[in-house]
């Protein structure tokens, strides 16, 4: 253990400028036993630290490294497990515990030994020793002995202090003075030691030479003594003179004090009456404006502002403890209230003069806006009340009852002016929409299929994109038959009312723009009287009001909401719900107008249900970004789930009139109408939500749409008598690749392939059903051929069977030479020309195909020749090049 000590003395801790006191080797307890090496060292250099060091042997096992260091203040706990029976094992407490297994408890003792006299000698913080036995814990470390601290180490834990540079200097000298200083000790021993002897003789003369001094010094003081008991006698005779001074300034200053303490009590009642003058007196000048102001001119309302302002302070000052109890404050108090009460009433019957004035104004305004697409502006109003909003703040603080009564005068009056305002406008909106107003008016009786309606032919123009007309032209507007355009009683947009595809692209680009201007006009009607309402009437907007506000009703507890309908008012919880409750009162005929616009639109064109469910969509996501829980934006997505539900039944319908479609049984079939009507929808849908929000809609009607299809097409075909079942699905799946192909819908690109697929498994089946009847005894005597090879029959044998000799080969071929083979193509491409329509023009692919297979059977055909009739010398009458020939020479004549 010397040798490892050393070692690691001389590798590790010299270089640290450290020296290792104690070492113990150890292993962790409870794992396998890799040993390492704890040590406990001291820096060699101040302040002195003292550290425990894991040390380890490196993996190659020549030399040693340091692992980890902990400072010994780091240390809390030492414990050696058991203080009576000796064991290897001990525990030590840093940031957490380490247990560890001693390689024998002598080794373990004197570490531990080591330990507490360092914490003795260096640390202040003392550590708890545990199971210790108290042999290894001595009282003490004395400072001026070298004592071991390892218990059998020779190294002591006593630094070596060195000499300063003036102690150095002085020896120097004094060894330069001596010339056997350095060769001879004991000579220079004996000299200092006879010097040492002379300065303490010296010394001692010295303090013997000082006596007299000593006892003068004496003598001194015993004077000073006396005098400072004369001293002491003069002081008591001056402090009985003080004592009949003192009682004088005593009296003197307890009048001054009572002179203070009433200058001090006037000074208060000073403060105390200027406070209730600076702050309970009004203004001569305020009380008459609050009496007789002038209400409805701009310099009035401002004198009338400031005077309410300024009696809201007075009633509102913090009185100081007893004021309320003199009169003249309660007095004044009064006289506050009966002002306020004054001017309250004064405020609250202008108001309501002017609210009622605004309507009739506004009222006379309507008649300029009958004839075009635009709701009246009402800012020049809002501008006006709004030189109100100080007096109504002031109003609500100080009378909240009257406050409430405006509020509610306001939405009375208020309603009603936007309720005439927004059906006229609904009404103009409809009869741009239907062509009179008569149509609009009776649109909900027409009959079933009856005629399309034709819309307004006015422009559309101005630069913010309004809807604008006259009186005159609207007089103009007509109901025009639909009999000029094409019209199919299997339409798969027909919604049971008239036909969709008899409104051409340009009706429903006007209708999507009429719907547009419907709802750019009412957003900002919205806005405006929302932001008028807050400001106005001092109502606080948030921008996350709770959702679950929509149930809200108005203040009479109409239900005006679609969520709420139990006839009860909800609880008025804060402002912002104040402002919600009062825009449903307000426009309250909002919703219900949008719902009938919106079933008026359906009810033209079941189309319409895509415009408009693009532009509400877009509309409740401006509206969300502005304020997700205000009211415009509650309105239109209650009214966007109305049109959501509509779109999703014009879906539903039109899978219903696939289902229903009947195919004629004297005719061909050709591209069914609800493929032809799919292509027509899905085409004008890709249009519309072009960019849109509700994409995700779109595709699962789409998805399902398509699927539709698929079945019905597969339906009809089943169902065919006339047309061949290969044919319909063969024109129809490849009219759907091809329109699904021109409008890459991304959502379909499965059922895209699987058009394709289909397309192509039902041409080859057609083509290969088809061509089994120009040859038709050669391809029964071939296919007897090829079972009795399918039985076991090897094929040289074949010529041998009785049925299939080489004479019955001959017989059929002779059957079908050139012109046999050229008649039955002629004739198979005739009936493939009745099968096919015209519209999807896949004969010549048809043809091609079929040529095709026809050469690949001749291959086949002369293939089981060679093999079956070896050397027979039959072949067919006819070449390739002839079927070329033929097929080309059909294909060009017809």
């Amino acid at each position: 253990m010397t040798a490892i000590k050393h070692a690691l003395q001389r590798d590790i801790f010299t270089p640290s400028d450290e020296r290792l006191l104690s070492i113990v080797n150890v292993c962790k307890a409870g794992k396998k036993k890799k040993n390492c090496f704890l040590c406990a060292t001291v820096t060699t250099e101040r302040p002195v630290q003292v550290k425990v060091v894991k040390v380890k042997k490196s993996d190659k096992g020549d030399f040693y490294k340091r692992q980890i260091a902990w400072a010994l203040r780091d240390l809390a706990v030492v414990d050696a497990k058991d203080a009576i029976k000796e064991s290897p094992e001990f525990d030590l407490h840093f940031e957490k515990i380490y247990k560890w297994v001693a390689s024998s408890t002598a080794e373990k003792n004197a570490f531990i030994s080591c330990i507490w006299k360092l914490n003795q000698r260096y640390l202040r913080k003392k550590i708890d020793f545990v199971n210790v036995s108290s042999q290894l814990l001595e009282e003490s470390v004395p400072s001026g002995e070298n004592q071991s601290v390892t218990g059998g180490d020779e190294e002591a834990v006593d630094e070596y202090q060195e000499l300063n540079a003036r102690e150095e200097q002085d020896i120097e000298i004094m060894m330069e003075g001596c010339e056997c200083a350095i060769s001879n000790a004991e000579a220079f021993a004996e000299k200092l030691s006879r010097e040492l002897q002379v300065l303490d003789g010296a010394n001692i003369q010295s303090i013997m030479a000082s006596e007299k001094q000593v006892n003068t010094l004496m003598q001194l003081l015993d004077e000073a003594l006396k005098e400072v008991d004369q001293i002491e006698l003069k002081l008591s005779s001056y402090e009985e003179m003080l004592q009949s001074v003192k009682e004088q300034m005593d009296q003197i200053s307890e009048s001054n004090h009572l002179i203070h303490l009433s200058n001090t009590n006037n000074v208060k009642l000073l403060s105390e009456i200027e406070f209730l003058v600076n702050h309970m007196d009004l203004a001569k000048g305020h009380i008459k404006a609050l009496q007789e102001g002038d209400l409805a001119s701009s310099r009035g309302i401002e004198a009338c502002t400031n005077a309410a302002d300024a009696l809201l302070q007075c009633m509102n000052v913090a009185l100081r403890p007893g004021h309320d109890m003199l009169l003249a404050v309660k007095q004044q108090q009064q006289r506050f209230s009966d002002l306020r009460e004054h001017f309250a009433r004064r405020l609250a019957s202008h108001l309501n003069n002017v609210f009622v004035q605004q309507g009739h104004d506004q009222s006379s305004t309507l008649a300029q806006h009958s004839a075009e697409l635009t709701l009246p502006n009402h800012h020049p109003f809002h501008r006006d009340l709004l030189r109100y909003a100080k007096l109504m703040e002031w109003l609500k603080s100080t009378d909240y009852g009257k406050y409430e009564g405006l509020t509610k005068n306001y939405m009375d009056y208020l309603s009603r002016l936007y309720e005439r305002e927004i059906k006229d406008f609904f009404e103009v909106a409809k009869i741009k929409m239907t062509g009179t107003t008569k149509e609009s008016k009776k649109f909900a009786t027409l009959p079933r299929k009856e005629s399309a309606v034709k819309q307004d032919p006015e422009s559309l123009h101005g630069s913010s994109g309004k809807l604008t007309g006259s009186t005159s032209s609207l007089n103009k507007l007509s109901v025009q038959s639909s009999g000029n355009r094409r019209s199919q009683s299997s339409s798969l947009l027909d919604m049971g009312n008239m036909s969709a595809s008899d409104l051409d692209v340009a009706d429903r680009t006007k209708f999507d723009k009429i719907f547009e201007q419907v709802l750019s006009e009412l957003e900002p009607l919205c806005l405006a009287e929302q932001d008028f309402i807050s400001k106005f009437f001092k109502l606080q907007q948030h921008q996350n009001m709770s959702a679950s506000m929509t149930e809200a009703e108005d203040v009479d507890g109409v239900s005006l909401s679609r969520q709420h309908s139990s006839g009860t008012l909800p609880p008025v919880s804060s402002e912002k719900d104040m402002i919600r409750q009062m825009m449903i009162k307000i426009f309250r005929c909002i919703e219900p107008e949008l719902n009938n616009l919106i079933a008026l639109g359906d009810k033209i064109d079941s189309f319409n249900s895509l415009y408009m469910l693009v532009k509400m969509s877009h509309h409740v996501w401006t509206a969300q970004n502005v304020d997700p829980a205000s009211f415009l934006s509650t309105t239109l997505g209650n009214v966007l789930v109305t049109v959501k539900r509509n779109f999703d039944k014009c879906i539903s319908n039109q899978i219903r009139q696939m289902e229903e479609v009947k195919i004629s049984k004297k005719s061909k079939v050709g591209i069914l109408p609800f493929v032809a009507e799919f292509e027509e929808f899905a085409g004008l849908a890709e249009s519309i939500f072009k960019n849109a929000e509700r994409r995700g809609d779109l595709d699962k009607a789409y998805t399902k749409l398509i699927r539709g299809v698929f079945v019905n097409v597969e339906k009809v075909a089943n169902e065919s008598q006339k047309t061949p079942r290969d044919v319909v699905m063969m024109e129809n799946f490849h009219h759907i690749f091809a329109t699904l192909s021109r409008l890459k819908i991304s959502c379909l690109e499965a059922e895209k392939k699987e058009a394709k697929q289909k397309y192509t498994d039902h041409l080859q089946s057609y083509v290969i059903y088809s061509l089994g009847q120009p040859l038709e005894k050669l391809n029964h005597f071939f296919e007897g051929v090829e079972a009795r090879v399918a039985q076991g029959i090897r094929e040289e044998e074949v010529s041998y069977q009785l049925a299939f000799n080489k004479q019955e080969l001959r017989k059929v071929i002779k059957e079908y030479p050139g012109k046999e083979v050229k008649k039955g193509l002629d004739n198979l491409y005739k009936k493939v020309d009745k099968h096919l329509c015209e519209e999807e023009n896949l004969l010549q692919v048809v043809w091609h195909s079929m040529q095709d297979e026809f050469i690949r059977q001749y291959k086949h055909f002369e293939g089981l020749i060679a093999r079956c009739y070896p050397g027979s010398g039959v072949t067919m009458e006819f070449t390739i090049q002839d079927i070329l020939d033929y097929c080309s020479s059909i294909a060009q004549s017809h």
